[in-house]
Order: C-alpha cells, then structure tokens, then sequence
C-alpha cells in the first residue's frame, strides 16, 4: 500500500480526499498546516505528497523547497487554485513534479499520483520486469513464471526499494529507515530479508562499507 502525505487546511476538500484516496487503496495522512507536514517527514516516510500551497505556518512552496534542500525526492504533486505562469513557474523550480488545479476531477488526480509512482521506479508502464520477475506498480503484486509470489509488509517494502534504486548503492542505514518509517530497525533481521531476496531472484550484492545495491541484469 502507497502512503501520501496529504496537506490540505479545508476540511470539507481534506476529509472528502483523504477518504477517496482511502477508498483507492492508498494510505493517507491527513495534516492541516506546513509544519504538520514537516513533523510528519520525520516520522515516516511517503511514496508521494500532495500539498496545497496556501496553508498556515509553512506554506506548501516553503515545505517542498526545505525538503528538497535536505535531498528528499519523494514525488510531489501541487493542488492549488494559483494558476498564473508565475506559481506554476515557482513550483517546478523548487522541484514540484506536477500540478492539478482546483476544482479538478478525483479521477484524473488518482491517474496523476499513479503516474508519479511509477516514474518513482524509472519506468512509464505499470509493470517492471526484473529476470522472470514481474512487478506490477499499481496493484503491488510480485509474479514470478507468472505464479504470485507474497512477501511480508517489510520484505516488500525492500524489494520496491531496490528496484527503485536499480544498479545504485544503498547505505544499511538508509535501507533501514525506509523500510521501517524512520524507527530503527535491526540489520540482522536485513540480512535474512535480503537473503529470501536473493532466493527470490534479486541480485543484490554486499557493497564493502557501504550497503547493498541490486544489479542490472
């Protein structure tokens, strides 16, 4: 299950898209003002974040550019009713990925958050190949010789991850914290997981002082 951080302060649209969004399969948190936000990048980490822009203390251009500043990626999506070139210019420059107007169509704002998604994993189809390993973004379901393989909520946690960071080292801590939301994790308990990886089909190789990168095939 993806998990979005959602930042809106009108209850009415916040409470109507945190429950659809619900509804779609997604996990949502829901907070009303910027520095909310803020906590809640250090709490856990998202698959996307869906900010308005005029929202009280941290407004959403001051959130997303204090973020990338600190190298955090996550796909951002805008919701505003700003449509002038200049916001529009001003958000992309800070690193905004997208931008849907409001009043907008629930329908077309789910097909943009699973577009984003999936350029998350470097690919513009809903499905990645990996060997005889097939994985598709949108339903999160693993195959392998098209028989569905099923994995713990942590266990798949890493395989996305490594297949996001095909060919690219990976720090054990860093691993850790994603696949734990920010609380410590034990590298013992790593090692097994990536051990059922391997066995699954990942070639994942131990990087000396370093971590773990999964390699090309």
């Amino acid at each position: 299950m993806y998990k979005i951080l959602l930042l809106e302060d009108d209850l009415v649209l916040g409470e109507t898209l945190y429950e659809i969004l619900q509804s779609e399969n997604f996990e949502v948190v829901w907070v009303k003002d910027g520095q909310q936000g803020l906590d809640e990048t250090y709490l856990s980490r998202f698959d996307l974040y869906l900010f308005d822009i005029n929202v009280p203390f941290i407004n959403g251009f001051e959130l997303l550019e204090s973020l990338r500043k600190s190298g955090n990626k996550t796909p951002t999506i805008f919701i505003t009713a700003n449509v002038d070139i200049k916001s529009i210019s001003q958000g992309f420059e800070i690193g905004a990925d997208d931008y849907i107007k409001k009043p907008f169509d629930i329908d077309e704002l789910v097909i943009r958050i699973n577009t984003q998604i999936k350029k998350s994993f470097h690919s513009y189809s809903k499905t990645i190949n990996y060997g005889d390993i097939s994985f598709d973004i949108t339903t999160q379901k693993i195959y392998k010789n098209e028989k569905e393989i099923f994995l713990s909520p942590t266990e798949k946690k890493l395989f996305e991850l490594f297949l996001q960071n095909i060919d690219k080292p990976l720090g054990k801590e860093d691993i850790l914290y994603e696949i734990h939301d920010g609380d410590e994790g034990s590298e013992a308990a790593l090692r097994v997981q990536i051990s059922k990886l391997k066995k699954l089909g990942l070639n994942i190789t131990n990087q000396r002082g370093i971590g773990y990168r999964c390699e090309k095939l």
